[in-house]
C-alpha cells in the first residue's frame, strides 16, 4: 500500500508513536522523498515546511527516531510510524511534543534496562548478579516477593503494598528474561484469552 501524496500538495501527516510505550511523540509531514529516505535508512526523515527541505529528526541533536514499524491508514493519506526514540523527542527536552509525560509503558523500558544489564554482564548490577545465580534463585525470589505482596495486601498501608507490587513485577521481568520470554509474549497470551472469552460470550 502506498500513500496518496496528491491530496495535500505532495505532503501527508505522519504520526510518530513510541514502539514500546505506544505514547504519541510528535506529528510531522513527509513527501515522497522523505518517506523513501525513512524506509531506506530506518530513521525518520520529514519534509520541513519551514526549511523547505528534507529534515532527519535528530540530525543536530542526535535524538534520532529509529523506525520499528510503518503503517498507512485506510484512506492512504496518513502515516503512523512506531519508532524507538534515541532521547527526548521534543526540542524542549520533553519525551513528547504534546507535553504528555506518563509512566504508562515504563515496564517495557525497564525490560530493556534489565536485558542490557544482563547482556553486558554488568558486575555491579543487582539484576545481573541475581540472574547469574541461576533460574532457581530467580524463581525463588519471585516467590518471596509474591508472598510479601500477599502479606501487605492484608494490611492498609498503600505505599508498602504498591512497593511490594513493584518489587514483584521487577523480579518477574528478570524471570522472563531468564526463561527467554518477553513481556509482549505474555501480553499476547492475555489478549488471546480475552478474544476467546469475548467469542464465548458472543455465542452464548
Amino acid at each position: 500500500m502506498q500513500p496518496d501524496f496528491t491530496k495535500s500538495d505532495g505532503l501527508i501527516p505522519v504520526i510518530i508513536q513510541d514502539a514500546k510505550t505506544l505514547q504519541v511523540l510528535m506529528l510531522g509531514y513527509m513527501n515522497a522523498a522523505a518517506l523513501e529516505k525513512t524506509r531506506v535508512e530506518k530513521r525518520v526523515t520529514f519534509f520541513s515546511r519551514s526549511k523547505q527541505r528534507l529534515w532527519t529528526k535528530g540530525e543536530s541533536s542526535g535524538n534520532f527516531l529509529e523506525v520499528e514499524d510503518l503503517h498507512i491508514d485506510c484512506d492512504n493519506d496518513t502515516i503512523l510510524i512506531k519508532a524507538t526514540p534515541q532521547g527526548p523527542t521534543c526540542h524542549t527536552g520533553s519525551t513528547s511534543c504534546f507535553g504528555e509525560e506518563t509512566d504508562k509503558g515504563f515496564l517495557y523500558k525497564l525490560e530493556e534496562t534489565i536485558a542490557q544489564r544482563i547482556d553486558t554482564n554488568d558486575e555491579k548490577s543487582y539484576t545481573n548478579k541475581l540472574y547469574r545465580r541461576g533460574i532457581n534463585k530467580v524463581a525463588q525470589k519471585v516467590g518471596e516477593e509474591a508472598v510479601e505482596l500477599v502479606i501487605e495486601a492484608k494490611d492498609d498501608d498503600a505505599d508498602l503494598f504498591k512497593n511490594e507490587a513493584a518489587d514483584l513485577l521487577y523480579h518477574l521481568l528478570i524471570l522472563l528474561k531468564a526463561k527467554g520470554f518477553t513481556l509482549t509474549e505474555i501480553e499476547s497470551v492475555l489478549a488471546e484469552r480475552a478474544k476467546a472469552s469475548d467469542a464465548a460470550v458472543a455465542k452464548s
